[in-house]
């Protein structure tokens, strides 16, 4: 279902995209049925998230994958370099077309996979919903494919004005290069009068630029977006992750890649509360909103503490339930962080592993426990 927090964020996107908010409503409702009622079996999943490859132009510095404590600038070349080829994931899009999951495209950067715009084309051939999560370093060159692809959504990551946006992502220019990309995809947009791609920002809470949030609302009235969206922090400390081994030893899994966001967030809440609070005060011509959408106590909590879960949600994740992580090596993963396999689509159809013995074994233990040790710095568990 949606989260009572999560409503206004809901109601928005399903203003502007209502046959999509209907869908996910339906799909929502169902999975959560068969998490009371499907003893570790699911309906398929409304969302799968597609790594397009490992591989990344940037080295932003609170980023788990290559940032400063990144899990993947250590893995060999080999790994780094390994990607699904075009046509199988055009034959997992063949498998999965016949119930219409939504796809969202993701990496490393996900424009730096070949051909992702006409793997975008392909998708939506097949009438589904399909959003592309970005660093925005190649959208000036691949804006007019893109408009063209059809592609539903496009998120977009800025962490502030022009020096902090590329101080924080390591790159000179990019604050630039990305707002020229942004606003060529709002001309292109005017010309072939569509409103295709609902364009969001995506602003990740960090030390950097947790005192200078507001000006990103600038921002975002310069390249016309759609929304803006505040991400809290993804952090976590070495006890919980000490905890999470004894899951670790039932699931016969590993969750190194939590490692890379092993460090002291540096945000005072309180200043951030009030941060908040002003920025929530004013009024836009887009949506503006925080995720998961904390604020008060709830807010201190979760920077103060990193074992805490803010009141407000649910205690359970429902995430395996609705949605499935494609790696670029092929293996169906529950969870971003885990090895944790469900099996290869190079070796069996996505449509087949859904529901197999490995992924019903997971949901029954996860339901079980409700949460893992890791879970609370899992956006993932706000969301559903």
């Amino acid at each position: 279902m949606i989260p009572l927090r999560n409503i206004k964020r809901f109601f928005y996107k399903a203003n502007k995209q209502p046959g999509y908010a209907y869908s996910v409503f339906l799909k929502r409702t169902r999975a959560q049925l068969a998490y009371y009622f499907g003893n570790g079996e699911s309906i398929f999943p409304e969302a799968i998230t597609l790594f397009l490859t490992h591989r990344c132009n940037l080295h932003c510095r609170m980023c788990g994958q290559w940032g400063e404590g990144g899990v993947t600038k250590k893995q060999s070349a080999e790994y780094v370099q390994s990607e699904l080829s075009i046509q199988e994931l055009k034959s997992l899009v063949d498998d999965v077309a016949v119930f219409r999951p939504n796809i969202t495209l993701f990496g490393g950067e996900p424009l730096l996979y070949p051909d992702c715009s006409g793997l975008i084309r392909y998708i939506k051939r097949k009438k589904m919903h399909t959003l592309m999560i970005t660093n925005g370093s190649l959208l000036e060159a691949r804006a007019l494919e893109l408009v063209e692809s059809g592609l539903d959504e496009l998120n977009v990551s800025l962490d502030g004005l022009s020096q902090l946006h590329d101080d924080i992502r390591g790159l000179p220019g990019l604050y630039n290069t990305i707002t020229r990309g942004l606003k060529n995809i709002d001309y292109l947009k005017k010309q072939k009068k569509t409103k295709k791609p609902f364009v969001n920002l995506q602003c990740t809470i960090n030390k950097d630029n947790c005192r200078y949030l507001e000006e990103m609302i600038r921002v975002a009235e310069e390249v016309d977006a759609d929304s803006l969206t505040f991400h809290n922090l993804i952090f976590t400390d070495r006890q919980i992750l000490d905890r999470q081994k004894e899951y670790n030893r039932i699931l016969d899994c590993n969750s190194l890649n939590w490692e890379g966001f092993v460090f002291e967030p540096g945000i005072e809440p309180e200043i951030l509360n009030s941060m908040i609070s002003r920025i929530l005060k004013g009024r836009y011509k887009f949506s503006v909103d925080f995720y998961p959408n904390f604020s008060g106590q709830a807010a201190i909590d979760y920077y103060r503490d990193p074992a805490n879960i803010p009141k407000g949600y649910p205690f359970r994740c429902l995430s395996p339930w609705i949605v499935a992580y494609v790696f670029p090596d092929g293996e169906v993963r529950p969870c971003l962080n885990f090895s944790y396999s469900y099996g290869n689509i190079k070796k069996v159809k996505f449509t087949k592993l859904w529901n197999n013995e490995q992924a019903v074994k997971f949901r029954r233990i996860l339901k079980e426990n409700k949460v893992f040790a890791v879970c609370g710095r899992c956006t993932e568990l706000y969301r559903y």
